[in-house]
């Protein structure tokens, strides 16, 4: 008589099933681990993006502000008299304003604008005309990398 359902001795059959669902179970999950480690590579390089373009779309605008208000202050004071202008904005940016003016001779520019390091050719139509260098920069730690903006424009004061 023989015996079928031996405890001891299994079939060679099923110890091969065996080993490939293993196998096959640490393909999945091989597969599931490198899907998983892209997802979050991906997430966190597109955290790091919006975050750096949110401060730049800010530094854009604040420069077309820091513009705005350089020209106010120059039409408050004497003519051609001011220079720079350095602020801070909501503790994360620093805003430096520097002003060149077109002057001609005999104007009212003339003497507060020193020696003409431009070299423009001036007309009478260019006199009461600045230079406009806006930076926008963040402070350190704000960003992992800094952010900053530089904007020139010629206004007509």
């Amino acid at each position: 008589m023989q015996r079928k359902n031996s405890l001891l001795i299994k079939p060679a059959k099923q110890l091969y099933k065996r080993g490939m669902a293993m196998i096959m179970a640490i393909a999945v999950l091989v597969i599931i681990a490198t899907i998983m480690a892209l997802s979050l590579a991906l997430s966190s390089q597109t955290t790091k993006r919006t975050t750096d373009l949110y401060l730049y779309e800010q530094a854009v605008i604040l420069s077309h502000s820091a513009a705005e208000y350089a020209m106010l202050k120059m039409s408050q004071v004497n003519p051609c008299s001011l220079t720079t202008l350095n602020y801070s904005y909501n503790n994360t940016y620093d805003i430096n304003t520097s002003m060149k003016y077109i002057p001609l001779n005999g104007s009212t520019c003339a003497t507060n604008a020193g020696t003409d390091i431009l070299g423009l050719t001036t007309y009478p139509a260019s006199d009461g005309t600045v230079i406009l260098d806006v930076t926008v920069s963040t402070k350190a730690g704000i960003a992992p990398e800094p952010i900053r903006y530089f904007r020139r424009t010629i206004q007509k004061l």
